[in-house]
């Protein structure tokens, strides 16, 4: 399994960040405020094209969470109490199965009359989390439905050190304008729209896995639970994640796909083909690999600009300003200042 700090440069977009704050301020909560505890430049709100590092977010939500007393981040009728998580996680610990897990999992948060509830069935070869909605008219955002959705699978992944692969993901509105998000949210599974009900479709024999985890892991993973399941990596990896580890471990002389390929003992159309399947092409991958670790290196080292750009993979720093620039909307100088 790799460790945390080896994915520590990945990064998630600027909505995100709007959607953790979007019901803070109603509380009296300044967002300047937060993010700069978090370690996030207020001035990163306005740039559409912004991206923050995966820690710096993950840092962002544990505080938003934290001070407005609010698991579900103001988005249900009322609130889950911050230890609402911690109690489930233990609930279910000690289950034998992944499908034992995922039953507890669901009558614990049945046990709330409201908001977004999540049930657990069986029908053929396919078992689903189906996302219900609890005794009330209150109308539920976008990130709502994410927040549950992605907890669940990526937590189920952390039970039994595998990401777990889907069927499918279906939700019950229509695409949002950051639905590109989501291949990255569910790890490049079929999303789907406009469905008549939100649920997570997996095969039913993966309810027979065993769970890995322990009481003493657990404390461990509950230090940093966000943190945690936006970037942990397993060693069972998708056709995405291992390009991504070798682009990113020859950034400065990034290869071609056809080497890549060759490195995977595969033919480079398959390759294509096997990374179309998961939601990614090889050129999204570069450009992300450049993009995190530009940002990673702008934020927590004194490199210069011209180092970074040739860490990254440019021959120019004014090619590199260029590429920052047309990601972000700011320079990389301007960036470094805000941070």
């Amino acid at each position: 399994m790799s460790s945390i700090s080896s994915m520590r440069n990945i990064s998630v977009g600027n909505y995100f960040i709007h959607a953790v704050l979007h019901n803070a301020e109603a509380q009296g909560l300044d967002s300047k405020q937060l993010l700069n505890a978090a370690g996030i430049s207020p001035e990163l709100l306005s740039q559409a094209n912004a991206r923050v590092s995966a820690v710096n977010f993950g840092r962002l939500q544990s505080i938003v969470m934290r001070e407005m007393g609010d698991e579900f981040l103001g988005y249900g009728p009322s609130r889950y109490v911050i230890g609402t998580w911690t109690n489930m996680c233990y609930s279910v610990i000690h289950c034998a199965t992944l499908g034992h897990m995922m039953a507890r999992y669901c009558r614990f948060y049945q046990m709330f009359e409201w908001g977004l509830q999540p049930r657990f069935e069986i029908n053929g070869d396919e078992a689903k989390f189906v996302i219900e909605h609890g005794n009330t008219d209150h109308v539920i955002g976008h990130y709502g439905f994410e927040l549950i959705m992605f907890n669940l699978h990526r937590f189920c992944s952390w039970m039994v050190r595998r990401h777990l692969p889907l069927i499918a993901v279906n939700l019950e509105y229509s695409a949002p304008a950051h639905a590109e998000e989501y291949r990255h949210l569910f790890l490049g599974q079929a999303v789907y729209f406009d469905k008549p009900r939100s649920e997570i479709i997996f095969h039913r024999s993966l309810t027979e896995l065993p769970l890995e985890q322990t009481e003493q892991s657990l404390q461990r993973f509950l230090q940093h639970p966000t943190l945690v399941m936006l970037i942990q990596q397993y060693r069972e990896k998708s056709w995405t994640a291992q390009v991504r580890m070798i682009v990113n471990k020859r950034l400065i002389d990034t290869p071609g796909i056809e080497e890549i390929a060759e490195q995977l003992h595969l033919h480079p159309q398959t390759l294509r083909r096997r990374l179309a399947q998961e939601g990614s092409t090889f050129n999204e991958l570069k450009t992300q690999c450049r993009h995190d670790t530009a940002l990673y290196h702008l934020g927590r080292s004194n490199l210069s600009i011209e180092s970074i750009a040739q860490r990254t993979g440019f021959s120019e720093s004014s090619a590199f300003t260029r590429a920052f620039k047309s990601w972000t909307g700011m320079t990389p100088q301007h960036y470094r200042r805000r941070m």
